[in-house]
């Protein structure tokens, strides 16, 4: 007998002991059919009429392929094909979702939606009822979110705190040139009012804390990850946990990125897979390493499709499942996720009850370093000394010009002229601790601040450049 795979449309998995698919053995569609039914008689009424026959609202396709017309008794299946269901309103319950009617420029704008035996009216009103938050408007934030205001969510909140920047803009969707300098949660606003005028936009212009993360996601039904640093990823993890909302996780690092949905009700949380940060500045962030700026559209893309299937419990989520993509290859590729036993968070046997110092956690910022006038980290010519001895010496980073250099450097440094540090950041991602020098520290002051400004966290600057070093240090080295 032959042996097939039938899909079971998410409105009838009730009817199928949940099941989203099922082994059903028949030499033909019709004996197929009839055998679902057999396993499975609740699905009877569903499927078929009282003589037998497949019910008209009801959509067959053999491996895509739509067999209605065909006569099914003699329309033969193979070992392997796949079977699926398709009723002709499906995505939602009927509970409650029904009481006030799309609108006019609903059902025009939604109208590609309602075609989707899948979503439908009922599966569309869903959406329009929902809540999602959205952490980071940046380069995840803002293709998840204008796919979320355009599929018809009702209520979409926003947290980030930061301005718009000229080097946003190779891969921030949400901000044009003209917005630069603008706080990016005003712009983004009204982008996504200009894209949904029917949407509810919620502000939360504050970096996430412990304080105030529990409030503020509290109201939403699925919270998105699109945040660039651990502090916050963590907190979105343990507070979802403690809240039991799923969240929708995503990350990019130069031409690669992740996606996966965690949740600690049905699955492994984020602390599953990593349960410890690594250490401070062992793995760059995109300002540090670089990011393909296509790559952030597709991973938001897959975070707002995943958003949106949690919303209206359609397909198979990514519970379980990391899903890689490599953008060099254009290849995917899926990891299985196992809850940990031993999950201090989400385990019977948890230890953390509440949400912690993430800073503290994730060994960032770096302290202990002295600021000068303009606020640049600073180190002085002793303290120098003292760690190029030590068991972790910082590296040393050179920013005069090559003729500088042949007059007197520092004998473990790395040359690299102010003028080509933008573009050989790369040399220095590898690096836990870099000190930048120049003659009189002037220059090298302006190096820090790039660095900083890039993301690299622990830089500081030569405290009056060679000039110091050779006072207090080294009365050899020549002057000039």
């Amino acid at each position: 007998m032959t042996r097939t795979t039938v899909k079971i449309p998410t409105p009838l998995r009730a009817f199928a002991d949940g099941k989203a698919e099922v082994p059903v053995e028949g030499e033909t569609i019709d004996e197929v059919v009839r055998g679902l039914t057999t396993q499975y008689p609740k699905l009877r009424k569903h499927l078929l009429t009282p003589g037998g026959e497949l019910r008209n609202f009801v959509t067959v396709y053999l491996n895509e392929e739509d067999v209605r017309h065909l006569k099914r008794g003699a329309t033969p299946t193979r070992e392997g094909d796949v079977v699926a269901i398709v009723p002709a309103i499906a995505g939602g319950s009927s509970g409650g979702l029904s009481e006030a009617p799309l609108s006019r420029d609903q059902l025009v704008r939604y109208s590609r939606h309602l075609l989707l035996p899948e979503v439908g009216v009922a599966g569309q009103k869903k959406l329009l009822r929902s809540k999602v938050l959205v952490v980071g408007a940046g380069g995840l934030g803002s293709p998840t979110s204008l796919y979320l205001a355009a599929a018809g969510v009702g209520e979409i909140g926003l947290v980030d705190f930061d301005a718009v920047d000229v080097s946003n803009l190779q891969r921030q969707v949400l901000y044009t040139t003209q917005d630069v300098g603008r706080p990016k949660l005003e712009v983004a606003k009204g982008r996504l009012e200009g894209l949904n005028p029917g949407l509810k936009v919620n502000l939360h212009a504050t970096p996430l804390r412990s304080s105030n993360a529990m409030e503020i996601l509290r109201p939403y039904d699925v919270v998105v990850d699109g945040t660039d640093n651990f502090p916050t990823r963590y907190l979105v993890n343990d507070a979802c946990v403690l809240l039991g909302k799923p969240n929708v996780y995503g990350s990019i690092y130069r031409f690669e990125g992740q996606a996966s949905v965690f949740d600690a009700r049905r699955g492994p949380c984020y602390r599953c897979l990593y349960p410890e940060p690594p250490p401070a500045d062992l793995v760059p962030s995109c300002a540090e390493a670089g990011v393909f700026g296509i790559l952030p559209g597709i991973v938001g893309i897959m975070q707002a499709t995943e958003t949106v299937k949690l919303l209206l419990d359609l397909g198979e989520p990514l519970i379980g499942r990391l899903l890689l993509f490599d953008a060099l290859a254009m290849n995917f590729r899926e990891l299985k996720l196992r809850k940990n036993p031993d999950c201090v968070l989400c385990s019977p046997q948890a230890t953390q009850k509440g949400l912690i110092d993430y800073e503290q956690f994730c060994g960032v910022p770096a302290a202990g370093a002295q600021r000068g006038p303009s606020g640049i980290p600073e180190i002085t010519p002793e303290e120098l000394r003292d760690e190029l001895a030590s068991a972790d010496p910082p590296m040393l980073v050179d920013v005069r010009d090559p003729p500088e250099w042949d007059i007197a450097h520092l004998p473990t440094a790395t040359l690299i002229p102010r003028a080509e540090l933008p573009n050989r950041v790369s040399e220095l991602t590898r690096a836990r601790h870099v000190v930048v020098y120049c003659r009189s520290g002037q220059r090298s002051s302006q190096a820090s601040r790039l660095l900083l400004d890039l993301g690299f966290q622990n830089v500081r600057n030569l405290k009056g450049g060679l000039l110091a070093w050779a006072d207090h240090i080294d009365p050899s080295m020549p002057k000039y």
